[in-house]
């Protein structure tokens, strides 16, 4: 008992991660009578095991990518992360090795004549003192810890496990790298659409706002309803400067992605957005995340890392052994340096129980160990948050996609109802701010297509992403 409370004076106990995946992907919604449990998974395919290169068709987005997965700066700092674990592992590796050196010493000493080797200098003759007094000394020397409890073993691996955890956490981050791109690409195609019908409107309004200026010349129309033309036009001509701003504002981010510098430019077909079709993706079953996302994987090889390192830090309770031993040549003169009788040599083994300093290594397993709880906590954390991204997804291209059709057809009843509020005004059968408003609204509801367009395109590569997709 009193071994066991010396070497083991804390209770650890190990948390093991949970592994409380659902079968299938479900939501509550008290709307949605027809399927209350959820989604059924389609198969057991993921699209996530689809790359990058095949999942955008668009050219030039796969051609910004490429660039910033050249030129990104936090993407290459990350791979100096890569570099320095990869380093550690050596390093490591080589404190499991003896360590072996080359001493070289010089020394000028004198001795007591009260001590045992004072009363032997008066027996050596007066001549030879002076040279006794210099010593030389050269030769090899070794140190090794034997690694009785794998104490150096379990922290090499730890640091391997760190590097396995580094490489997964570039892939995660090419995944976000390439996520954030296609998002903002998406983006500058919807603001440059949205600059288009702001710029069809204007024309429109001009038209409209020079029409009345003409009725008020014929006594047609006063001058408040000039007025509300020309501010309806001033406010749709500021909504262009908006918008402007913020596609040089998005053409930047892009460029600070890629690691470019401005005045580069983003080749894009703008056109293209609105007639782009939004494939439903396979999203297989909820465990596949575990194989597919590199932020679960990275979590997973840092808690083997965690574990590892509370062994190896609980081995410093247990005695170590250590074997010294040295080699070489030593005289008190350089001629006497290389002869046979000045070889020298010693092998010694030391075995050491920390008596002194226990606190302290009690201390530092204390820690170690609320590190790989803490590391454990944050696995099942990213799992969670990894199942909910996915499911948040899910219906949010679900809904989303019900409201753009629905927005489509708002929008051709107010083109409709554009034509014959001007026809109506024309013969006087309508008064002027129902085509003001009619004209407002369908504008309005131009861009809020638009911006749903690109939203629903923008929830399918974060489903995408949300998979574990984007890195391969």
């Amino acid at each position: 008992m009193l071994a066991r409370s010396w070497f083991h004076p804390l209770n650890l106990v190990q948390k093991e991660p949970k592994f409380n995946v659902p079968d299938k992907y479900r939501y509550s919604q008290s709307s949605d009578s027809q399927n209350p449990d959820g989604f059924e998974s389609v198969g057991v395919e993921n699209a996530a095991h689809i790359s990058w290169r095949e999942f955008f068709s668009d050219p030039y987005l796969i051609r910004l990518i490429e660039t910033a997965l050249s030129n990104n700066q936090e993407f290459n700092i990350f791979l100096q992360d890569i570099e320095i674990a990869r380093n550690e592992v050596k390093e490591k590796q080589a404190e499991y090795l003896p360590k072996v050196g080359l001493g070289m010493g010089i020394e000028n000493y004198a001795v007591s004549k009260n001590t045992r080797d004072g009363v032997l200098d008066k027996i050596i003759d007066r001549n030879d003192l002076n040279s006794r007094n210099l010593g030389l000394n050269i030769g090899p020397n070794m140190t090794w810890e034997v690694d009785i409890w794998k104490k150096l073993q379990n922290a090499k691996d730890a640091a391997r496990m760190r590097l396995m955890a580094q490489y997964e956490g570039r892939n995660y981050l090419i995944s976000r790298l390439v996520a954030e791109i296609a998002r903002c690409y998406y983006e500058l195609m919807a603001l440059d659409n949205s600059l288009k019908i702001v710029d069809a409107n204007i024309q429109i309004q001009e038209k409209a706002f020079l029409k009345m200026k003409l009725l008020k010349e014929y006594a047609k129309a006063n001058n408040l309803a000039v007025n509300r033309f020309e501010a309806q036009l001033l406010k749709t001509k500021s909504q262009r400067f908006e918008i402007s701003q913020k596609i040089v504002e998005k053409k930047n981010r892009l460029k600070f992605l890629s690691g470019l510098y401005d005045g580069a430019p983003i080749p894009r077909n703008s056109e293209k957005l609105m007639t782009m079709q939004v494939d439903e993706l396979q999203v297989g079953v909820p465990t596949q995340l575990l194989e597919n996302r590199p932020d679960i994987r990275q979590a997973e090889f840092a808690i083997k890392a965690a574990k590892l390192d509370l062994k190896s830090v609980q081995a410093n309770l247990y005695p170590s052994l250590s074997i010294n031993a040295k080699s070489g040549f030593s005289a008190f003169g350089s001629a006497l340096l290389f002869n046979p009788k000045s070889l020298v040599y010693n092998l010694m083994g030391d075995l050491t129980a920390p008596v002194i300093n226990r606190k302290a290594i009690i201390a530092r397993i204390a820690i170690a160990d609320s590190y790989q709880t803490q590391v454990v906590l944050n696995y099942e954390q990213t799992l969670l948050q990894a199942y909910t991204e996915v499911l948040n997804q899910m219906l949010n291209i679900k809904n989303i996609q019900q409201s753009y059709e629905t927005k489509q057809r708002e929008v051709r009843l107010l083109d409709d109802s554009v034509t014959i509020a001007n026809n109506l005004f024309q013969y006087a059968k309508a008064d002027y701010v129902e085509v003001l408003l009619t004209q407002e609204e369908k504008l309005n509801a131009e861009k809020e297509l638009v911006e749903l367009k690109m939203n629903l395109i923008g929830s399918k590569v974060d489903l995408y992403r949300a998979l574990g997709g984007g890195w391969r």
